[in-house]
């Protein structure tokens, strides 16, 4: 009865929502805003011996490098969201553009480890920018199944990207060294600022922030609510699942499993390809299946590849079983970062910069934190990763279920219900 009445309100929404029809728009101007944020999402990673060994650095230091990143993409999020709902969605977007390239070009031509990591530190700020408000501008043009299928086509941009960066970084560092990696990320950071001038036009104007201005405080207000958090917290550990893989593949394919340098960027390759395939596989689902089922699925069966995984470490059954394991916990997420993103913003119609900006903190604020964890148990054993794998797998399935157990989610605003039932 559930579902016949999710379906009902699913095809009442299709008739009467006209803007659910600019998905397509919406993913393309996202796109562009997300793009230059998610690029540059770890490709030094794989250049960290070069560049300890130029500036004299220990591998400590090295790293320094990316935590400064995460550290300024969280608090980017934080800056710019709020900012973009009291002056638009383009003006910070171009400010974020414009202090990427400075950054970037500082990065390429710095002496000393330190202008580096300040220098990385600004990146992660400002490359925020494309992040959060690609999500905000979403919001702004669909909503209900069409946001839910223009989140999911963003996705293949925004999830995947943490997962190739690594290995195109790790790729081109031989040629051209960290410099030339940083250089490539200059070039696409000039890209991104020429996108966003010529494709990107304001989708928040001042007319929709005077009219929007009333109820701002109660899309604030939603942020506390079961929908907006349960969704947000299923999105953020949701992604750290992918990110535990990603801290910990190396160690996984190479030390323990024994494949070569070929082989794990093939299988990494594998796990990238099918988020993309399942992340396009819920673009075209969204007409037909309503959001919260999709998620309900990708969280279920992510949270079963978790557990495989950890079951095939403590057991201690062949390693490369864990390769099979680390494809059923990640192939699913293509279900659960846009729908589950889709659902969280649903539940804040009032603030949608805001809402973008914590889901964006929550999400590299659990990466910054479950990526040291992953090795506390060193490289001969997978129990570690296992073991935050499947916890984190597990509380984005609660906090979904939590955020379901009751159909008050957003009852601040009249709006913001309906937008809900949508997506619901």
């Amino acid at each position: 009865m559930e579902e016949s009445h999710d379906h009902g309100n699913h095809r009442r929404a299709r008739r009467r929502r006209p803007r659910e029809r600019d998905h397509g728009r919406a993913a393309r101007r996202a796109r562009t805003a997300l793009r230059g944020g998610a690029v540059r999402h770890r490709p030094l990673s794989g250049a960290f011996p070069q560049l300890a060994a130029e500036l004299g650095a220990d591998a400590t230091g090295a790293q320094l490098t990316l935590t400064g990143f995460l550290v300024g993409v969280a608090a980017g999020q934080l800056l710019f969201g709020p900012l973009s709902d009291r002056f638009g969605r383009r003006g910070p977007l171009l400010a974020g553009a414009i202090a990427l390239v400075v950054a970037s070009a500082a990065a390429v031509v710095a002496p000393t480890l330190e202008i580096l990591i300040a220098a990385r530190v600004v990146h992660g700020l400002a490359g925020a920018a494309g992040m959060v408000l690609g999500r905000a501008v979403i919001s702004d043009l669909a909503t209900g199944p069409a946001a839910a299928r223009a989140f999911s086509l963003m996705m293949i941009v925004g999830g995947v990207a943490p997962v190739i960066a690594p290995l195109v970084g790790g790729f081109i560092s031989a040629p051209l060294g960290w410099r030339g990696v940083l250089a490539v990320v200059l070039a696409i950071a000039v890209a991104m600022l020429l996108a966003v001038l010529v494709v990107v036009r304001e989708t928040h104007p001042a007319s929709a922030r005077a009219r929007r201005a009333p109820g701002a405080a109660t899309g604030a207000r939603a942020l506390r609510t079961r929908g907006y958090l349960g969704h947000a917290l299923a999105f953020a550990f949701a992604f750290a699942v992918m990110m535990a893989y990603i801290s910990a593949s190396p160690f996984l394919y190479q030390t323990m499993m024994g494949f070569d340098e070929v082989q794990y960027g093939l299988l990494f390759g594998v796990n990238a390809l099918a988020l993309m395939a399942t992340s396009a596989l819920s673009a075209r689902l969204a007409d037909r299946v309503v959001p919260r089922r999709l998620l309900g699925w990708g969280l279920t069966g992510s949270l079963a590849g978790a557990v495989l995984f950890l079951a095939i470490a403590v057991s201690g059954a062949p390693a490369p079983l864990l390769a099979v394991a680390v494809f059923v916990a990640v192939a699913p997420l293509g279900l659960v970062l846009g729908n589950a993103t889709a659902l969280a913003q649903a539940a804040a119609p009032g603030a949608a910069g805001l809402a973008s900006a914590v889901l964006g903190a929550l999400q590299f604020g659990l990466a910054a934190l479950v990526s040291p964890l992953v090795g506390l148990g060193g490289e001969t054993t997978a129990v570690p990763c296992g073991i935050v794998m499947a916890v984190s797998a597990a509380i984005a399935l609660i906090a979904f279920r939590l955020a379901h157990s009751e159909r008050t989610a957003v009852l601040a605003s009249p709006s913001g219900r309906k937008d809900l039932d949508h997506c619901a």
